[in-house]
């Protein structure tokens, strides 16, 4: 076990080496845009921070679109309490999404966290357990990494809140063109279990918000395993 340790914390120490050679070999880029910084500590150029699509104004506490939705919100009925995000799945933040997702970018979990950290209700955040959606194993196997995991550690390190990796998903990972992400989700598709007990208030984190059927699996996996209430965080809110 020590011998494995060892070489653990080997492994460790080569990346980073590796991480801290190439960023000195590297010009530091904008991690929406990859422009050149000036700035070695900035991670946005000033292009990509000006255009973020903050969502201002009032807004929808169920589902978190702009303007409240009154008896349409798409929310309606769902197993998650309330739903927030700091920013429009758009622009910067769209990209933002991308390269964390299909470029590796791993530092954009790091700033996701901070811009949600940083406007998030009070009452969303005290007192909660934050819950990762999970990504499906071949795609967390592919990637090297869960990008909701994380988001919700980076967030959970800034806020000095618990993180329970307490859901696991199941079903196949292969789109299917042509159909909804309700009907793939009806289908089995996104299946979710939660693993042991789930913890009595949780806060469920993901990198985007889109239709809310995933986060409403989630959130009725996480009541059925125990939760007494169940709330969302995204980084980024898709608009219709």
């Amino acid at each position: 076990m020590a011998r494995r340790d060892s070489a653990l914390g080997g492994a460790e120490l080569l990346r980073r080496v590796a991480a801290e050679l190439l960023a000195a070999l590297v010009p530091p880029a904008c991690l929406a845009c990859r422009a050149p910084l000036r700035d070695a500590g900035a991670r946005l150029c000033a292009g990509c921070r000006r255009a973020l699509p903050w969502l201002t104004g009032p807004r929808c506490e169920r589902c978190g679109l702009p303007s409240p939705c009154g008896a349409t919100c798409p929310a309606a009925g769902a197993a998650f309490e309330r739903s927030w995000a700091p920013l429009a799945h758009d622009g910067p933040a769209r990209a933002l999404v991308a390269a964390l997702k299909f470029r590796g970018a791993l530092p954009v979990a790091d700033l996701m966290a901070a811009q949600i950290a940083a406007g998030a209700p009070a009452a969303l955040l005290d007192g909660a357990v934050l819950v990762p959606v999970p990504s499906h194993p071949a795609r967390r196997r592919a990637r090297g990494f869960d990008q909701a995991e994380l988001i919700a550690a980076a967030l959970a390190r800034r806020r000095g809140l618990p993180l329970a990796a307490c859901l696991r998903r199941g079903g196949a990972a292969t789109r299917q063109l042509g159909a909804s992400r309700d009907a793939r989700l009806a289908r089995g598709r996104l299946a979710l279990a939660a693993a042991g007990r789930a913890p009595a208030r949780a806060l469920l984190v993901d990198d985007v918000h889109t239709t809310g059927a995933t986060l409403d699996a989630c959130a009725r996996a996480l009541r059925a395993a125990g939760a007494e209430r169940v709330a969302a965080v995204a980084y980024a809110r898709a608009l219709p």
